[in-house]
């Protein structure tokens, strides 16, 4: 399942990766740096709600799928969940309308603010159709959706900016594409909960799982989003829009890769345990966390040696120069970040222990409090990038100590090992390039990088990717043979 799904998602997230670049080399330069720092904090805004009043219900659907055995089970857990999520939608809409009317701040903010609120129902309902397709296996379906919604929120948004939308522009593509795609998610999934009956005990139950996951995620945009607030507090709004392009880079580079992995590895995770236990679960994380190593360590040192060309290439000159500063931080943040949220984190939603994300986030997010206050003041964006390093790398140190237990995730230090020295050849092999600046300095450094590191990794055999070749190799002859 794990490597249907890799597979499968591939064609999304290369989607996600092109999107993601785009909107940040049209908005950086069709919104000036004040107006991308107002939709950055607008986002952050956008981000934090979601997660406060939605999340719940998306992590049940993807978790309590699997566990249901009935045709009266399935159909309760979805009227609960649906049902759910209409009544939250009724009592959210007036209230954060009744928030932002009265909250003072300027109009301009305000509107991107109304607008990211505005939409947050309409992607949560889009979302449980995509994490009930995720739970089921069904990985052309649920990658086509987030295509569509990633195309077409950037499409929307572009255009709006041109017509002079300004900071509200791209969080109007984020409430446009999920209500065009509605219509074709929301009648089939409420379909199959039409014979079901709402079970409140049910949804107790799922509230108890997914609230400690919606808080431990709210602690962990605190951990993304301080800075931000913090910069535009000690600083200005343009010092948050030059944050935010290099954050945007490094994360979003590592961000799409841990998605895709996640969305591949979580639901064969979940599988593995409910129809094989722990030892088939131990298998499949062994391999997972070496494959997460294989590609995430490589992502985060290659974004950080093209840190500058990279900038020169997607960011507008008003913030260019501040972004190839931290972005090589960022994308240590963002490899950390990933480890503990798709890998190491599993390991409390498989054994239902979420309380426990609480505080493999809650200690980071103070210490990224703390840190920011400190170092914000005397070295701008630059100490918001190295707060935010050091807080992940707390948060992951205490994803592993508190996982430990019958369900817990292994530490892949073998492909750790191996995978950090063909890094290290790769990182020789770059800093001995010439360069020309631009373009042609991002290809050269980019290609040659690769090239050396995939050499490295088949020579070393790291994170057995001989092993699985001849294996993928011998599968797909026993297929061929069989059909």
């Amino acid at each position: 399942m794990f490597w249907r799904g890799v597979w499968g998602y591939l064609p999304a997230q290369i989607v996600q990766g092109v999107v993601g670049f785009l909107a940040i080399i049209v908005f950086t330069r069709l919104l000036s740096a004040e107006e991308f720092g107002r939709y950055a904090l607008a986002f952050s805004i956008f981000s934090l709600t979601h997660v406060v009043v939605f999340t719940w219900l998306e992590a049940a659907m993807a978790r309590f799928w699997a566990t249901e055995t009935t045709p009266e089970g399935m159909a309760a857990h979805f009227v609960s969940l649906y049902r759910a999520a209409f009544v939250l939608t009724a009592g959210f809409v007036p209230l954060a309308a009744l928030l932002v009317w009265v909250w003072p701040m300027d109009a301009a903010l305000k509107t991107a603010v109304a607008v990211g609120l505005a939409g947050i129902p309409i992607r949560c309902l889009t979302k449980l159709g995509q994490e009930r397709r995720r739970a089921a296996g069904e990985v052309t379906s649920a990658a086509r959706l987030d295509m569509f919604v990633a195309i077409g929120g950037l499409v929307a948004g572009v255009v709006l900016a041109i017509a002079g939308a300004g900071s509200a522009a791209p969080l109007a593509g984020l409430l446009i594409a999920p209500l065009l795609a509605l219509p074709f998610v929301l009648p089939g999934e409420v379909r199959l909960g039409r014979s079901g009956r709402l079970e409140p005990a049910r949804l107790l139950r799922y509230a108890r799982y997914g609230f400690p996951i919606a808080a431990g995620l709210i602690l962990s945009l605190v951990l993304a989003s301080t800075d931000r607030f913090l910069l535009a507090a000690f600083i200005d709004e343009a010092a948050v829009g030059a944050y935010h392009a290099g954050y945007s880079i490094a994360n979003r580079t590592l961000d799409v890769l841990f998605i895709w992995l996640g969305a591949a590895g979580t639901p064969a995770l979940i599988m593995a345990l409910e129809r094989g236990g722990a030892d088939r679960l131990r298998v499949a994380a062994r391999e997972q966390g070496a494959i997460f190593i294989l590609v995430g360590l490589p992502a985060a040192v290659g974004v950080a040696l093209v840190a500058t060309p990279l900038s020169e290439l997607l960011i507008g000159e008003d913030l260019r120069g501040a972004v190839s500063e931290v972005t090589p931080w960022i994308a240590l943040s963002a490899l950390l970040s990933g480890l503990c949220s798709y890998y190491f984190g599993q390991a409390f939603v498989l054994s239902h222990r979420t309380g426990l994300l609480l505080v493999t986030v809650g200690v980071p997010a103070i210490a990224n409090v703390m840190l920011n206050l400190v170092l914000i003041p005397r070295f701008g964006v630059l100490g918001a990038a190295w707060s935010t390093a050091a807080s992940f790398a707390i948060g992951l140190v205490a994803s592993i100590i508190l996982g430990r237990g019958p369900l817990a995730m292994p530490v892949p230090w073998t492909a750790i090992g191996r995978c950090g020295l063909a890094c290290g050849v790769m990182t020789l092999a770059v800093l001995a390039l010439p360069s020309p600046g631009g373009v042609a300095e991002l290809g050269l450094h980019a290609s040659v990088g690769g090239l050396v590191y995939a050499a490295a990794v088949v020579m070393l055999n790291a994170a057995g990717v001989r092993d699985l070749a001849r294996r993928m190799i011998g599968e797909r002859r026993q297929r061929r043979a069989a059909s």
